[in-house]
């Protein structure tokens, strides 16, 4: 409970919306109040009305008003209920729609604290299950429990006015449900719904990873051991929701019967005020039903605290990352103009992740402006480090990083225009081929369209698609092979024009044959820039001017390939086995 108040008080995400949008959130309880108070009064009149109606009333007008009144009472009641869910589902996803906003300028903006220790998997729990959980407190828990303790609270004073002392033991009954619920919920399933939660981000962490990693565990032979991991993360998962299932009834056969004994209170009220006349008898059923529509008000603030250490989780991540984000932006160093040379150069590198060993030690590297350079090794060895610390993501704990002289940090401003990144998988969005292209020049011609596409050998192809430039390529580019799909990407990177590219394994997942054409297309249509060439396995390699291999925080092995074929045993055993000759 103390981690949920210090989350509160130095939240930036969540709490501080209560306040910018109080008149909404002002109407949202209005509304909700309305629903429940509607369905109690519904009760209530129906109570009077049906006990009223068995004592044959002379006249219809003797029990007109209540037939008014429970006509108007059942229209009100979904109508409120109607408006509510309108007018707190359209601020929640308002909000959220903000927080996407928000969380999407944090990764783009490229800080180490995302790209270097967050996974994709971890990224995309983030955005997926953090982002809903947030969603759902306001929905399952803030908006609820005000409007349960609301009614819990007005319905006690109402009764006041009959009787202070019927209301008084009410106010305590009902307490256990409104109150000590709530806190029991929190005490016993605190500690375990943060532990299904870790389970839940490991399984969509550990899946998300390995499915993009999919082929490396076929060729690794062991899919067994992949599926084994899933089953033993899901059967851990499957053993704490049977747990919280089983708290869940008891609490909520507990909460039946605390309502039960209010109600059975309220009708020993009614009986004694109301019980010694012949009119005053209908007033006690009246009494007896009006509790039953309020009960899931009242019940769901128990239901909304189990779930409160899990939003504590969320909402912490959140603003930790934020604030994090914005620790390292106030750090960056001054910008400068993009230099005319492209040499790049790590002088003396060292670098560590935060409580890790050492990645890098001494590192020496140049790479001279159109160098083709491969570099290699197993994973987990530092070779999308070493892109990171290119590419200024990353910061050397010792030593320095230039490229034409000057320090990378200097040049993130200007990065679009020196450096761009083909990667495993680039994405391409529910758009047109031209929208898609595009992206790497704004304002480019269809003229300049087609040439790229020439370059990259799909102008055929574009030119037999139905709307041509103007054809939809689907969400992903589902539409497209994945040896298409990279030339796009490729076509985009033209574009763009910047004289360093980055290669990171931009060939992972095609066929031995699809994979060498996609790379002959790659370095032939890049052949005046300097391409880093990060991959696993030696094909193409012939293609690039030197190669590295990264190992033991530096490099094991350096040269041009005819070299190392010549001078390295190791290497020559590694193309043979990769070539299958």
């Amino acid at each position: 409970m103390h981690d949920f108040w210090e989350t509160i008080k130095h939240d930036h995400w969540v709490f501080p919306y209560l306040k910018k949008y109080k008149a909404l959130l002002a109407l949202i309880i209005f509304l909700g109040f309305m629903t429940f108070f509607c369905g109690g009064a519904l009760m209530f009149t129906s109570g009077y009305l049906i006990s009223r109606s068995a004592q044959k009333p002379e006249n219809i007008l003797l029990v007109y008003a209540p037939i008014v009144l429970t006509r108007a009472f059942g229209i009100g009641r979904p109508s409120f209920r109607y408006a509510e869910r309108l007018t707190s589902h359209n601020w929640v996803l308002r909000i959220v729609s903000v927080f996407r906003k928000r969380l999407y300028e944090i990764v783009e903006s490229g800080t180490k604290s995302i790209y270097a220790r967050v996974q994709t998997g971890e990224m995309f729990n983030l955005m997926a299950n953090d982002l809903f959980k947030i969603e759902n407190m306001y929905l399952r828990v803030i908006f609820p429990s005000i409007i349960g303790w609301l009614l819990y609270i007005v319905g006690s004073i109402a009764l006041g006015v009959f009787s202070p002392i019927a209301a008084l033991i009410v106010l305590l009954v009902l307490g256990l449900n409104t109150i000590v619920l709530p806190l029991i919920t929190l005490a016993i399933m605190g500690q375990r719904d943060a532990q299904q939660k870790q389970v839940e981000s490991h399984i969509y962490t550990d899946l998300t990873d390995s499915v993009m990693g999919l082929q490396d565990w076929i060729l690794a032979g062991r899919t067994d051991e992949l599926v084994q991991r899933q089953e033993n993360d899901f059967k851990r998962l499957g053993t704490l929701q049977t747990k919280d299932d089983h708290f869940d009834w008891w609490r909520n056969f507990t909460s039946e019967i605390i309502i039960g004994v209010v109600a059975l209170i309220l009708i020993i009220f009614a009986t004694i005020t109301f019980g010694h006349s012949q009119l005053g008898v209908n007033w006690i059923a009246a009494f007896g039903l009006v509790l039953f529509p309020i009960t899931d008000a009242l019940s769901s603030i128990s239901q909304g605290f189990g779930e409160l250490p899990r939003y504590t989780d969320s909402i912490k991540r959140l603003n930790d990352m934020d604030q994090q984000s914005q620790s390292e932006q106030n750090q960056q160093l001054s910008q400068v103009e993009a230099p005319i040379a492209n040499e790049i150069k790590l002088n003396a590198v060292n670098f560590a992740y935060a409580n890790s060993e050492a990645i890098f030690k001494d590192l020496n590297l140049t790479i001279a402006a159109g160098e083709h350079l491969a570099v290699l090794g197993q994973s987990g060895a530092g070779k999308s480090t070493l892109l990171k610390l290119i590419l200024g993501d990353e910061t050397p704990t010792n030593g320095n990083i230039t490229i034409g002289g000057v320090n990378v940090g200097q040049l993130q401003e200007h990065r679009a225009e020196i450096v761009s990144v083909l990667d495993q998988q680039p994405y391409l969005f529910d758009t047109t081929v031209s929208n898609n292209l595009k992206l790497g020049k704004l304002h480019a011609t269809d003229t300049e369209l087609w040439d790229v596409l020439e370059k990259v050998n799909l102008k055929n192809l574009v030119a037999q698609l139905p709307e041509k430039l103007d054809t939809p390529m689907t969400e992903a580019g589902k539409r497209f092979s994945g040896g298409e799909k990279q030339r796009f990407a490729l076509a985009r990177i033209l574009l763009q024009d910047t004289p360093i590219v980055i290669l990171d394994e931009p060939t992972v997942g095609l066929d031995p044959i699809t994979e060498l054409n996609v790379l002959q297309t790659i370095f032939e249509t890049l052949q005046d820039k300097t391409l880093v060439w990060v991959t696993h396995h030696l094909t193409g390699v012939e293609l690039v001017d030197q190669v590295i291999f990264i190992e033991d925080q530096g490099i094991s092995l350096a040269g041009t390939p005819e070299d190392l074929l010549n001078q390295s045993e190791r290497f020559a055993s590694l193309l043979v086995m990769d070539h299958g000759i």
